[in-house]
């Protein structure tokens, strides 16, 4: 991952690149951000993750359901302030990143939390399932295997949408939700695709623990969540008008573009300019 640390060398033409240039000028760009915010994002499900473990040692539904309401409170505002990063990097909105991120805190905390808490009791009955199936004497069924599989298909498929209009739109859940059922409905196929890779991502990670614990700290949440938004957002950008509303909003948050030959002429003037000054 050396070359994510190097110094942008893409020629800038006045307007956003496309494709993979687009994907590896954007990472280069905001590494460290989504590194310490990917950091943050993990302690915060410190409380889910020690909770799902101890329900699954003691065998116990009831252990895991306080533990997922638990964690979801501490999970929720965290996970929408990674997305509320993951965004701003992709619409190439400014500002410091500290900045960014206590202001998404501040106003998404509290929207988040049923999102949260829904999220990780889902998720912690997905981890506790397949438990069973691991702990169960008897193959679970080809029926209920890809039944399994497809409830946690469509549970990827719904909170990718939802956690992005979290961290964008004040608004409440029930239509936060509507949204997220319409557009998995009019692309499915893309959602599916895109929650599909984080599926793979986080089976490979189960399968090489205690080992893949060593990568998290690097690559844990941030990389798939950057790589699954990145398929999603122009889709994500054309159905939720997500610049148009924010630059009406926001116009301070509108990304300025410009080629090397007019950076370069600019930056000759800005140092003719206090040249003359100084003088």
């Amino acid at each position: 991952m050396a070359f994510l640390f190097r110094k942008n060398t893409f020629t800038s033409s006045g307007k956003r690149l496309t494709g993979f240039p687009r994907y590896a000028e954007v990472l280069e760009r905001n590494i460290k951000k989504f590194l310490i915010v990917n950091l943050l994002t993990l302690a915060s499900f410190l409380p889910f993750i020690c909770g799902v473990a101890l329900a699954i040692l003691s065998s116990s539904v009831l252990v895991l359901i306080p533990s997922c309401i638990i964690g979801g409170i501490f999970a929720g505002p965290a996970l929408s302030c990674m997305y509320d990063a993951i965004m701003r990097s992709l619409r190439d909105a400014p500002g410091k990143f500290f900045s960014n991120y206590k202001l998404a805190w501040k106003q998404n905390w509290r929207q988040s939390l049923l999102p949260g808490i829904l999220f990780c009791l889902l998720l912690g009955f997905y981890i506790f399932m397949a438990m069973l199936f691991f702990w169960s004497l008897l193959f679970p069924g080809w029926g209920t295997l890809a039944l399994y599989l497809f409830g946690l298909l469509l549970f990827t498929m719904f909170f990718s949408i939802c956690w992005p209009q979290i961290a964008l739109f004040q608004q409440p859940f029930r239509q936060c939700a509507s949204n997220c059922l319409l557009f998995i409905l009019r692309f499915f196929l893309k959602t599916a695709g895109a929650s599909l890779l984080q599926i793979v991502y986080w089976i490979v990670i189960v399968l090489f623990l205690p080992w893949s614990v060593l990568l998290l700290p690097f690559t844990g949440f941030w990389l798939i969540l950057y790589t699954a938004n990145f398929l999603l957002y122009n889709t994500l950008n054309n159905s939720f008008q997500i610049e148009e509303q924010i630059a009406s909003a926001f116009p301070e948050q509108i990304p300025f573009y410009e080629d090397d030959e007019t950076w370069l002429k600019r930056k000759q003037e800005e140092t003719n300019e206090s040249n003359n000054t100084d003088c």
